[in-house]
């Protein structure tokens, strides 16, 4: 089976992401009909552990959606294991140089490109006859985030190296890093130059780039300046906002009694 985000986002078309932070087969599942081209299990700042995420992803294997992980951090072990589980991409936080843009390449791709080591007990059930490890290195995506200064100074050589799929921007902590609040959907001159800069490195070298947003409308609005790859806020989230939304509009139709 082809990574169908892999192949939309080689078409230049824009790719809508899901987010999983509640570690729950069933919350996958509800997610994973709602039009989303890829959904993504956070394992790092989301409450998901390694059973959990195996949970969310047979949960969403009989609907049209690319699964991915956000592991914790940039480690082989970890790595390995998330794409053995099924994912058809990694995200990885913090890579901020062509070493460790090399390193996450080198984890997630099979020999002779990587390291990887064999054992793909879930997504050999994904290949074509079986056939996973022949088609793995054409499929698997390498997502690196770029959230920190030394990141932006160094994205020419980290998209330069082989096996790197394209960037994922982390805002808050770009802010963070730059001295500023940890948020979405930024507004700064400063940030939005960053983008700028981020998108025609990407654009360069091939590469897409991707974006963590707080709001469809900012989303959308990063489509246009040229993002093909956009997540908006989490499955928990989403949810808060919703439900909030919901008893704010009922207090409000049904008046005093209801205030």
């Amino acid at each position: 089976m082809p990574n169908k985000l892999r192949a939309r986002l080689a078409a230049g078309k824009a790719c809508v992401n899901g987010w999983l932070a509640i570690p729950s087969g069933f919350s996958a599942e509800v997610m994973a009909q709602c039009g989303w081209d890829s959904v993504t299990v956070d394992m790092q700042h989301g409450v998901q552990d390694y059973s959990t995420m195996v949970q969310c992803f047979q949960s969403m294997t009989a609907h049209p959606v690319t699964p991915l992980v956000r592991v914790p951090w940039n480690e082989p072990g970890i790595i390995g294991k998330a794409l053995d589980g099924g994912a058809w991409g990694i995200i990885c936080p913090m890579v901020n140089n062509k070493a460790e843009a090399q390193a996450l390449a080198s984890a997630c791709l099979y020999p002779p490109t990587g390291k990887r080591s064999n054992g793909p007990i879930r997504a050999a059930m994904y290949g074509e006859a079986s056939n996973y490890q022949k088609i793995a290195n054409d499929e698997v995506l390498v997502i690196p985030m770029i959230e920190t200064q030394e990141g932006i100074d160094n994205i020419d050589e980290i998209l330069s190296v082989p096996g790197i799929s394209g960037i994922y921007i982390g805002p808050s902590d770009m802010g963070l890093s730059l001295g500023l609040i940890p948020t979405l959907d930024r507004e700064e001159p400063l940030i939005l130059g960053i983008y700028e800069k981020l998108l025609a490195s990407c654009k360069k070298h091939g590469k897409f780039a991707g974006l963590h947003n707080g709001t469809a409308a900012y989303a959308a609005r990063m489509i246009g300046m040229g993002f093909r790859f956009v997540t908006i806020a989490n499955d928990s989230g989403l949810m808060a906002r919703a439900a909030r939304e919901a008893v704010s509009a009922t207090r409000k139709a049904a008046g005093d009694v209801a205030a």
